[in-house]
């Protein structure tokens, strides 16, 4: 690190878990951010702040004006703008040494496997179960870690799924592809502002304790919010022996 990073990182420096090699290897690191709206936001800015090396900022959509409600990368003035793009922009206006990739529809198949496969860490923040299975079996089978958020109405949900470790449970363990599970959206049943922040910070703190190999993750765990209540739940879960995505890695 030169004199300038020395300074900016001071307090991640001054944390004994973190240090000059935590920070450093925060600054080596690449993470892929799925989604550039209500969870990547919050993710991807507190990425960038914090000084990772490189951010791939995923996103199909354009910036509407219902978005800013919570889409906190996002201005007025970008309103119609790729996500994507407008995320680069704010990013830079954060931190200018984060290199920052801005891809600007919908990463699937081979062009997802291979941003998965240069990525350190992975953050799912899209609003979609096809894609999240998607990006769960992409981290599965290139074994890197996935951090998982979702928000909706005043419930947001945590947890982190690392192919690293053989003790890991996947997202389709938890969440089984096919099942009938109610798939709901923010442009239909309504999100509270603050939820969002609140679960997406939480992506990148996890992420960030990955690669800077510090702390514990909640790997094995659901953590679930009540944001009405601001109570917190956390609820124990085990690889599925028959899962047919990480079994048989």
């Amino acid at each position: 690190m030169n004199d300038q990073q020395l300074l900016r990182y001071s307090r991640h420096l001054l944390l004994n878990e973190i240090g000059i090699d935590g920070q450093e290897r925060i600054l080596s690191a690449h993470a892929l951010v799925i989604g550039a709206g209500g969870l990547g936001s919050p993710a991807a800015l507190y990425l960038a702040s914090a000084g990772i090396g490189r951010i791939t900022l995923a996103d199909g959509d354009t910036v509407d004006l219902t978005n800013l409600q919570r889409q906190i990368l996002h201005t007025q003035a970008r309103v119609g703008m790729a996500k994507a793009t407008s995320g680069r922009s704010a990013l830079a206006e954060i931190n200018a040494e984060v290199e920052v990739s801005a891809v600007t529809q919908r990463l699937e198949g081979e062009a997802l496997t291979t941003a998965v496969a240069a990525a350190d860490v992975v953050l799912d923040c899209c609003d979609n179960f096809a894609t999240r299975h998607a990006v769960n079996r992409a981290c599965v089978a290139l074994r890197k870690p996935l951090v998982s958020g979702a928000a909706i109405r005043f419930d947001g949900q945590l947890s982190v799924f690392d192919a690293r470790r053989d003790d890991s449970p996947c997202y389709h363990c938890l969440f089984p592809e096919g099942e009938d599970v109610e798939e709901v959206r923010c442009a239909v049943m309504g999100v509270f502002a603050p939820l969002t922040g609140i679960i997406g910070a939480m992506q990148a703190a996890e992420a960030l304790k990955l690669v800077a190999a510090c702390g514990q993750s909640p790997v094995g765990r659901l953590l679930l919010l009540d944001g009405l209540s601001m109570e917190w739940r956390s609820v124990k879960f085990g690889r599925d022996p028959g899962c047919p995505v990480c079994s048989v890695r």
